[in-house]
């Protein structure tokens, strides 16, 4: 069996055009924003549930049923089944890479990295954006297997990002694995989240910016490490 992993609807919707047979799961998590920590499996989808009610307003119940749902398809797989991560370069895929390494690693799949590899250095934060049905599967021709070793690097990545451990976060950033290209960036820009982001915005907006649209624009521009969507954007410049 093969079991694909997509990176947001937009990725499912071209993907479904893409001719490459196997189950679809989607992730439609954030979480390179919110509470991240719990005890347990089941804590973690009730703070989830809370953080996308109180702050987007969505559905609990809808949540479990379209979000965590998705994600509980990759618990008791069979053996032999081949899962494949669709994820992009960028934090906010990453951060879901890693939580779905860390709920894998329990299982016994055969679990594969694809990537945007047909993307140019000067276009690697565009991820899968517009890519057509050829380029996909190109993409999918490169995947890349995890082996043990990378599979604990995902696990470790996603344990230090959920207790903000930045200190460990930067020690893993230094590993040199093919599953994990430009991670010593992306790792340097969650240790800096807490700061950089808003900066960059208050210079935009110190330049005469006042249109979102332009500011969304410039803002993604300087910061495409980040991967952040315009409600992500939008909550930063509440927050200034």
């Amino acid at each position: 069996m093969n079991m694909h992993v997509l990176a947001g609807d937009a990725l499912a919707q071209n993907f479904s055009k893409a001719d490459i047979e196997g189950a679809v799961a989607v992730c439609r998590e954030c979480l390179i924003e919110g509470d991240v920590k719990a005890e347990n499996t089941n804590d973690f989808w009730k703070i989830r549930a809370n953080f996308i009610k109180t702050v987007y307003g969505e559905n609990v119940e809808k949540y479990f049923e379209t979000v965590a749902g998705e994600f509980q398809k990759l618990s008791n797989l069979a053996p032999a089944t081949q899962v494949y991560l669709w994820f992009e370069y960028e934090l906010f895929c990453q951060t879901n890479m890693w939580f779905c390494l860390y709920l894998l690693s329990e299982t016994k799949a055969t679990i594969y990295r694809v990537a945007p590899f047909v993307r140019k250095n000067d276009e690697i934060w565009k991820g899968f954006g517009n890519l057509s049905r050829e380029e996909l599967r190109k993409c999918f021709a490169q995947r890349i297997e995890f082996e043990k070793d990378d599979v604990l690097l995902g696990v470790n990545l996603w344990k230090a990002y959920q207790n903000s451990d930045y200190e460990k976060l930067e020690k893993l950033s230094a590993a040199n694995s093919p599953c994990f290209p430009f991670l010593k960036e992306v790792c340097l820009a969650e240790i800096e989240k807490g700061f950089r982001p808003k900066n960059i915005l208050r210079e935009i907006i110190g330049n005469g910016a006042t249109d979102f649209s332009e500011i969304f624009t410039e803002f993604s521009q300087r910061t495409g490490v980040y991967g952040f969507g315009d409600a992500q954007v939008k909550r930063i410049l509440q927050e200034i």
